[in-house]
């Protein structure tokens, strides 16, 4: 194998599945680098922005709302609760998660989960800064 191949798999579907030069994984203590002939690696993820860049030089990007990526003989694997290619996210619904979410812990009710809303608005602002940025 020539290069890192780089699978990103939800509990629904494949997102990506290409070799890669290399990929940066949004780590829960902090974003990691995987390059060819990486050691074996286990990492919990967070939510945040998966990069990587292709064998013709472009760089590409992934929202991830958390999971694992391991890493064995060339071969990256991120399974994801939830995966999207930046290209494919639908920034008007972004938008209104974050409003809603947004809404949620400005109403300071006792009903209202606020590590849900929490996680929610980390998620729209994510997925907002990568339809912004590429």
């Amino acid at each position: 194998m020539s290069a890192l191949q780089l699978e990103v798999v939800t509990p629904d579907k494949t997102i990506v599945s290409t070799p890669v030069v290399m990929a940066v994984c949004p780590g829960v203590d902090g974003e990691f680098g995987v390059l060819k002939d990486h050691i074996s690696l286990l990492s919990a993820l967070k939510i945040g922005a998966l990069r990587y860049r292709t064998e013709s030089n472009e760089e590409k990007y992934v929202f991830i709302s958390g999971g694992f990526a391991d890493v064995n003989n060339n071969v990256l694997t991120v399974l994801a609760e939830s995966a999207e290619d930046a290209k494919d996210i639908d920034a008007a619904r972004a938008e209104a998660a974050k409003r809603r979410a947004e809404e949620r812990l400005a109403s300071n009710s006792e009903s209202v989960d606020r590590t849900r809303a929490e996680a929610a608005l980390s998620r729209a602002i994510t997925r907002l800064s990568l339809v912004r940025a590429h």
